[in-house]
């Protein structure tokens, strides 16, 4: 990696933006009459949200070892890609780089911002192979690199991770949106060592609580200021902060999520290994399986008529469907269906 130097990545308009700020939010008051906002006076929610989050963020630094300054928060991982790709992509010039498969949302919020995405096929094995990398990132001026790990749609984790990092000239974007189901050790202790890394992480995995829409970036301080400036103001609602904190409080509820959900994963491979329908099952980090089957979109369907859900992955990963773990009632619904169709 070239000397880093973030102003030469950020989009110039951006440098001179000044940031919505909340006279409230910025100032310590014992007994304020509010009348500076127009908010009705009655009502359980009727205030604007903090829009600093800072008791949030006060308890996730704690957390994960950062500073409060090194922490934004967003109504889900999806509004910091999409703010990320803003910050740093100018529309119609610059481009962003992906695996291939891996998140859609990368490509969406590009397209969006009408950036090229560039996508690095992964091998037969879904993962990175790093002369194909470096060819790309030496041929192609590329702003941001997402990197998914453990990546959705395939559930492996990406290996030598600071390869990746080392060798790229701008913007790395881990998303760890599965970490809590995987042995690896999150990339967030690589920060002070990376200027260039951004990660992300969820409530909506393992902590159980994907309708309150709360996702994390950790960063420097330097690009945690870029995405609260391009941020709305109150992106994080009241109702979301305040479930998010009483979590946070509860030291057991990630660690019974976690246990619960990879038990079932065991659970669930020993099942689809005895599934004469299934061809493949690829190794997996993360809360949910993807699978190779004979005619995939016949099994698909045949699930669907029974209303189990999952995700056809097929064409675009030829004859895969990814099935998600859940309760042992749900996972047992799924085995019954998957036997009927194999007999």
């Amino acid at each position: 990696m070239k000397e880093f130097n973030l102003n030469t990545l950020v989009r110039k308009n951006i440098l001179s933006l000044q940031p919505y700020t909340s006279f409230r939010d910025n100032s310590e008051f014992k007994a304020p009459v509010l009348l500076d906002a127009n908010e009705c006076p009655f009502g359980e929610f009727n205030r604007y949200p903090d829009s600093t989050q800072k008791k949030l963020k006060s308890k996730l630094a704690d957390l994960k070892k950062v500073t409060p300054s090194q922490i934004a928060l967003g109504n889900g991982s999806d509004e910091l890609i999409d703010l990320i790709i803003k910050i740093f992509c100018e529309p119609k010039k610059d481009t962003i780089l992906m695996m291939n498969p891996s998140f859609a949302m990368y490509a969406f919020y590009a397209a969006v911002n009408e950036n090229e995405v560039v996508k690095l096929n992964l091998d037969e094995n879904f993962e990175i192979v790093k002369g194909d990398f470096l060819k790309i990132t030496q041929e192609r001026d590329i702003k941001v690199f997402f990197l998914c790990s453990p990546n959705n749609p395939t559930g492996n984790s990406v290996q030598d991770i600071e390869f990746f990092i080392r060798n790229f000239d701008g913007i790395v974007v881990i998303d760890e949106a599965y970490i809590e189901f995987s042995e690896n050790r999150s990339a967030i202790e690589l920060l002070d060592k990376y200027p260039n890394l951004i990660v992300l992480q969820t409530f909506s995995k393992a902590w159980g609580t994907a309708g309150a829409r709360v996702g994390a970036a950790y960063a420097s301080k330097e690009i945690i200021r870029f995405i609260n400036t391009v941020k709305a103001p109150y992106n994080v609602n009241s109702l979301s902060q305040e479930l998010i904190l009483n979590l946070l409080d509860d030291k057991d509820r990630l660690k019974n999520n976690v246990e619960s959900i990879l038990q079932e994963r065991t659970w669930l491979e020993q099942e689809f290994k005895n599934m004469e329908c299934i061809i493949k099952i690829f190794p997996t980090d993360a809360n949910f399986f993807l699978i190779k089957v004979n005619n995939a979109q016949t099994v698909y369907q045949k699930m669907l008529d029974k209303e189990i859900l999952t995700s056809q992955r097929s064409p675009a990963i030829q004859d895969c469907i990814r099935i998600n773990v859940g309760s042992r009632e749900e996972n047992k619904k799924l085995i019954n269906v998957l036997k009927a169709i194999a007999s």
